[in-house]
């Protein structure tokens, strides 16, 4: 396996800081590790911003301290780090006891316990975060929380995420 060069290491470390100050709800730090001009697409419901203050309004609006419930499980099953770009192939999990505007806007918590793949892709430039998009497939999200009726519908629940990380694990 070929060894992150150092510009690479220092994009995953910017990322892994990103995403802290996110779960913290530091919004400053958040924005702190963002380019003059980011962009942020969540892009099964066309949610986030363009440029400083849409950022910074989606984050402060739909994400900080709406983000994932206590009990969020993330696991990167890959990760992949170019010159100017990661991406991060992950299972999330937890219960949805909390409003999510960001993920499902508008729905109370269902009490429910939700899985889903996310692949979340990070363009850097000159060391800072200049955009993100964040695709999950919402079908099975919708299922998960009994907003969705899968019968006659090419559609799936958590049994998606489980088979992603049994490939993970090389069961």
């Amino acid at each position: 396996m070929k060894q992150p060069t150092p510009a690479q290491k220092a994009m995953v470390e910017l990322f892994d800081k990103h995403v802290d100050a996110e779960m913290r709800q530091d919004l400053e730090t958040t924005m702190a590790t963002m380019t003059e001009r980011p962009h942020l697409n969540n892009v099964p419901l066309m949610l986030g911003g363009v440029g400083r203050e849409g950022v910074r309004a989606f984050y402060r609006d739909r994400l900080i301290g709406k983000f994932f419930p206590p009990d969020m499980e993330m696991t990167v099953i890959t990760r992949t780090i170019g010159d100017e770009r990661l991406v991060d192939e992950m299972v999330i999990r937890f219960t949805h006891s909390m409003e999510m505007p960001w993920f499902l806007p508008g729905v109370k918590p269902t009490g429910r316990r939700i899985e889903a793949t996310f692949v979340v892709i990070v363009g850097v430039q000159d060391g800072k975060i200049a955009y993100e998009h964040i695709h999950w497939d919402h079908a099975s999200v919708l299922v998960q929380a009994g907003l969705l009726d899968p019968k006659g519908l090419p559609v799936r629940g958590a049994e998606a995420a489980r088979k992603m990380l049994e490939f993970a694990s090389g069961a």
